[in-house]
């Protein structure tokens, strides 16, 4: 072993058998794991470890028949704009943010995005008061509306683009809606945290 340590010291690559000198899957070079509050508690989102993971095969399929499985635009609707995954994450800690499902409840339910809310896309323009919007005569006052991410399963699902237009037409201001086109299909293809 002093060889080894005297060896790597100097910058001298050793391999020997048997050695496993394992290296961590971060988020980033700099962000291993990201800790979100969730009604039950704080949440670690980190990646994967186990650098010979796969993606379930339901989330390998490719082509979906399109309608409705079309491929979605980058950007919904005007005025929305589009997050990767760490812009999500930031969203995910920020308490002035909301960070929303917009799938069906049995998508929802089958894993999600931790410290994500499910409010499906056909209840999302009747549901603004929970995004910070208050009722009132003509449907919702939205002045003090939250910034709001919106993701469904992927690139190739309709239901956060269509919750997105149906809210800006109830009267939620586009620009503090945030859409994460990859949703959970590229969440999952990048191994990180999946609620259970």
């Amino acid at each position: 072993m002093r060889i080894f340590h005297a060896l790597a010291a100097v910058g001298v690559a050793v391999t020997c058998a048997g050695c496993a000198l394992a290296e961590t899957v971060g988020i980033t070079k700099t962000i291993n794991e990201v800790t979100v509050q969730t009604p039950d508690g704080p949440v670690g989102i980190s990646r994967v470890q186990d650098t010979e993971n796969r993606v379930d095969e339901n989330w390998a399929r490719t082509s979906r028949a399109c309608p409705p499985f079309c491929v979605q635009p980058m950007v919904p609707a005007e005025g929305v704009t589009a997050i990767g995954e760490l812009e999500l994450m930031d969203m995910l800690v920020d308490p002035e943010a909301m960070v929303v499902d917009s799938r069906v409840v049995a998508n929802f339910a089958g894993g999600s995005i931790p410290g994500a809310v499910n409010i499906p896309f056909a209840e999302a323009s009747d549901r603004l008061d929970e995004l910070g919007c208050e009722i009132d005569f003509d449907g919702f006052d939205c002045q003090a509306a939250k910034p709001v991410a919106l993701f469904c399963n992927g690139p190739w699902c309709g239901q956060s683009p269509t919750a997105a237009r149906n809210m800006i037409a109830a009267g939620y201001p586009a620009d503090k809606i945030f859409y994460y086109r990859g949703g959970m299909q590229n969440w999952r293809m990048l191994g990180l945290t999946v609620t259970e």
